[in-house]
């Protein structure tokens, strides 16, 4: 039984790491052509060619095995005393680091990518902080209060995810377009900080937080807000951090609503500049590359800074009433 048991849990931990490569791979391919040396000379087309389009593909940057070869033919040249030599492969080193990284030169000096990153992630931010307040206080409400109808409300706010969101695109853009919001940050963070979802999952966690714990700050004379923000928020920390990350991966990869409401290029989010790099650098995949991997990595830090919480959230909050 113990040996039949290994061999299954070695059998499951196979299939779930071969799951986890091929899923990572397109994002190792992202950062790994956004690195990728930008042309070599083929002897057969007589004519420089790019890396990027090589046949059969390249799987790693170029640059780095030919970096190492330089550095250690600088280092033989130096041991030998030959500055000459020396000289020539640090500079073919430098000519490496500059060709590898000159898409994200390029990006930021002669596109906005720097405004448009730092607006989604300041839009990102905004939005998670008001949703995770007025949702966290939606369900505590819905969990830990009683008064009539309040399953009918819940079953309500409930049902309004069976409405697909193109549905609501026409109201809400005359929504904003009567309150004058066009062409504004605005119109991206007030139709955004409420979510249904974030509802649902927080007062379905928040209904594990034992009641006796919130009667006992009563008693102590805390108020309703005290009772919210000093017992209840800090209880519901993991279900917080899910919501977090739900959150801000969703206004962060955000790109139908962004570009239906916004004009202005110094206001665009980050999926917006780049679908109109995409469009003004068709051909050029290494820079377009360079865009989609300096967007993926703040989705990187934030996951692996709450994956913890994250987990702990998504496994704590099924929890029958």
């Amino acid at each position: 039984m113990k040996k039949r048991f290994t061999w299954s849990k070695a059998l499951i931990y196979i299939v779930l790491s071969v799951a986890a490569v091929i899923s990572l791979l397109p994002l190792y391919w992202v950062f790994s052509t956004s690195l990728q040396l930008s042309s070599y000379q083929d002897e057969e087309l007589d004519r420089p060619t790019s890396y990027v389009n090589a046949n059969p593909p390249k799987m790693y940057p170029i640059g780095i095995t030919e970096y190492v070869e330089h550095w250690k033919k600088a280092n033989d040249a130096k041991k030998a005393g030959d500055i000459k030599e020396e000289a020539y492969h640090r500079d073919i080193m430098d000519q490496i680091i500059a060709d590898t990284f000159s898409s994200f030169k390029a990006l930021f000096q002669q596109n906005k990518m720097g405004l448009w990153f730092l607006n989604s992630l300041y839009i990102g931010i905004v939005v998670t902080i008001g949703i995770l307040l007025l949702d966290s206080m939606a369900g505590y409400v819905l969990a830990k209060k009683r008064f009539p109808g309040r399953n009918f409300i819940f079953w309500l706010i409930i049902s309004t995810m069976m409405i697909p969101s193109q549905v609501t695109l026409v109201p809400m853009f005359i929504m904003v377009r009567d309150l004058n919001l066009m062409d504004t940050h605005w119109a991206l963070i007030l139709p955004d900080l409420s979510m249904v979802f974030g509802v649902f999952l927080m007062r379905q966690f928040m209904l594990s937080i034992p009641d006796e714990l919130i009667e006992a700050a009563k008693i102590d004379g805390a108020s309703e807000w005290k009772t919210y923000w000093k017992i209840v928020i800090p209880l519901a920390k993991p279900g917080l951090a899910a919501l977090g990350i739900f959150t801000f991966m969703n206004v962060w990869n955000s790109f139908l609503w962004p570009i239906i409401v916004l004009n202005n290029s110094d206001l665009f989010t980050l999926p917006v500049g780049l679908k109109t790099l995409q469009d003004a650098n068709l051909a050029d995949f290494k820079l377009l590359m360079s865009g989609a991997a300096i967007a993926a990595i703040p989705m990187i830090i934030v996951f692996i800074l709450f994956q913890r919480h994250f987990v702990k959230g998504l496994t704590l909050g099924g929890v029958k009433e």
